[in-house]
C-alpha cells in the first residue's frame, strides 16, 4: 500500500502488527465521527489490553505488537480505529527505522496487505494504519502521519487526557501517557460519560501503578500489580539476570477442607512454540535452570505453598516466555479457594520483588497468574494475568497459555 491507499476488507477480524528494527510499542483507539476518543476505555494498549472489539497482543519481544480488530464486535458509534506504533526506547526516532505494518485476516493470518510509511525523519509515533466504516463496509487505510511528541501527542490529538508524572530532579527516559478522564471546563463533553477513576493508592510503598501509568521498574522496591499490569525487572538501569524465584499459595476457602492444587511453570520460545513444562512430575527443566519444589497436597499453613525457581541468566536463548499456572486436578474450583497470590523474590537475598493477589475468582480448574517476557535489550518483564482455564492440568494450559503470550 502506499499513503492514502485503502482496501476492503475480506475478513471480519484482522490483525494489525508493526514490525522494525527496534521493539516497538503498538497501540490503537477507537474513534467516533468526531475522530475523538469516547473515553480512556478507547485506547487499547499494553497496560489496557481489551477493549470493545479491539484487543492488544504483545510479541514477548521477539515478535511484532499487534492490534486485532473484530468489526463485528465494535460498539455502535464506533466509526474507526486507528493503529499507532512507537519506538520503545526513550527519544528514539524512526529515522533509519522505518516500519511496516502488516493487515492480516486474523482467523487464518493471511496477509491482506502490507504498508511502510517512507521518509520518516524526526518523528517519534506514527498513526500507521486506520480500519474504518464507510457506508457499512469495512476499509483499511494506509496513513503513515508521524508525531514529534510521542505517543502523547497522539493521545491529545484525539481526545485523551494526557496526565504526565512530576519528574524525578536527574535525566530520566520519558513516560507513557497516563489517562484520566477530561475535566470540564476546559475540555469539550465526550459522547458517553468515562469511566470512574479508581481511589488513589497510599503514597506509602508499595503502591501499584495506575491503569495506564506505564512500564514500572523495581528502583523503588517491591511493586504489587494489579491483572494486566507489567514491571520491568530492571532495577539501578540494570537486567535482573540473578536466579529468581515466584512463589504460589493458596488457603482453603472453607475452614477444614483441603484442597491440592499443581503450580507450574511452561517454557516457550519466540514462536510460542511450547519448550517443556515444569510441574510436580518432572522438577527440573531446561538443564535445570528451571526447578519445582514438589507438590504440595493441602495448601495449609503459611507462606508459598510451592516455589518454582528461575536462573534467568542459565535460560537456553530459545526460551523467551514463561508462564505460571495452578491447576486443580482433583477438580476443585477456583471458588473455593482463598487467598491465591504469586510472587517473585530474589534467590539470593529472599527479597520480595513483584507480587499479585488474585482478588476474583471463576468456577473453573485452570488459572494463568502470572507470564514473564523477555524484550529484545535482554531485560525480563512480568505481568499480573489472573486469568481462568477450564483445565486441570498443565497439559490442558499449553495451548490458551501460548495465545496469552
Amino acid at each position: 500500500m502506499t499513503p492514502g491507499s485503502n482496501i476492503p476488507l475480506s475478513a471480519a477480524r484482522v490483525t494489525v502488527d508493526v514490525a522494525a528494527p527496534v521493539r516497538l510499542d503498538v497501540s490503537g483507539l477507537l474513534l467516533t465521527a468526531d475522530g475523538k476518543v469516547r473515553s480512556d476505555d478507547d485506547f487499547i494498549f499494553y497496560n489496557q489490553p481489551t477493549g470493545p472489539g479491539v484487543t492488544y497482543r504483545s510479541g514477548g519481544g521477539t515478535s511484532p505488537d499487534a492490534i486485532t480488530v473484530d468489526t463485528a464486535a465494535v460498539p455502535p458509534g464506533i466509526e474507526k480505529i486507528v493503529v499507532t506504533a512507537s519506538p520503545d526506547a526513550a527519544g528514539q526516532t524512526f529515522q533509519g527505522i522505518e516500519p511496516t505494518a502488516t493487515i492480516r485476516n486474523a482467523d487464518d493470518n493471511s496477509v491482506l496487505a502490507t504498508f511502510t510509511p517512507p521518509q520518516l525523519g524526526t518523528e517519534t509515533a506514527l498513526v500507521i494504519v486506520e480500519v474504518y466504516l464507510r457506508n457499512g463496509a469495512w476499509k483499511a487505510r494506509a496513513v503513515g502521519q508521524g508525531y514529534a511528541n510521542g505517543l502523547a501527542g497522539i493521545a491529545t490529538d484525539f481526545g485523551v487526557t494526557v496526565e504526565e508524572p512530576t519528574p524525578a530532579p536527574a535525566p530520566v527516559a520519558p513516560p507513557q501517557p497516563t489517562m484520566q478522564p477530561p475535566v470540564a471546563p476546559p475540555a469539550p463533553p465526550m459522547s458517553t460519560p468515562p469511566a470512574p477513576q479508581a481511589p488513589a493508592a497510599p503514597p506509602a510503598p508499595p503502591a501499584p501503578p495506575a491503569p495506564g501509568a506505564g512500564k514500572i521498574n523495581l528502583d523503588k522496591g517491591r511493586v504489587s500489580l494489579q491483572k494486566n499490569q507489567t514491571v520491568s525487572l530492571v532495577k539501578g538501569g540494570r537486567p535482573l539476570l540473578s536466579q529468581v524465584k515466584m512463589g504460589l499459595g493458596w488457603e482453603p476457602a472453607y475452614r477444614g477442607k483441603d484442597i491440592d492444587l499443581d503450580a507450574s511453570v511452561i517454557a516457550y520460545g519466540p514462536q510460542r512454540n511450547h519448550i517443556d513444562s515444569c510441574y510436580f512430575g518432572k522438577l527440573q527443566i531446561v538443564q535445570g535452570a528451571i526447578r519445582h519444589s514438589g507438590d504440595n497436597l493441602t495448601g495449609e499453613g503459611g507462606g508459598d505453598d510451592e516455589v518454582i525457581t528461575v536462573d534467568l541468566g542459565r535460560l537456553p536463548q530459545e526460551v523467551t516466555g514463561l508462564v505460571f499456572t495452578v491447576n486443580s486436578f482433583s477438580g476443585q474450583k477456583f471458588t473455593e479457594v482463598a487467598k491465591a497470590y504469586c510472587r517473585l523474590m530474589d534467590a539470593a537475598s529472599g527479597e520480595e520483588l513483584v507480587r499479585f493477589d488474585l482478588t476474583n475468582a471463576e468456577a473453573q480448574t485452570g488459572v494463568m497468574m502470572a507470564k514473564l517476557i523477555k524484550q529484545f535489550s535482554g531485560e525480563w518483564e512480568m505481568t499480573a494475568m489472573g486469568d481462568f482455564v477450564k483445565s486441570r492440568t498443565v497439559r490442558g494450559m499449553v495451548k490458551p497459555a501460548a495465545q496469552a503470550l
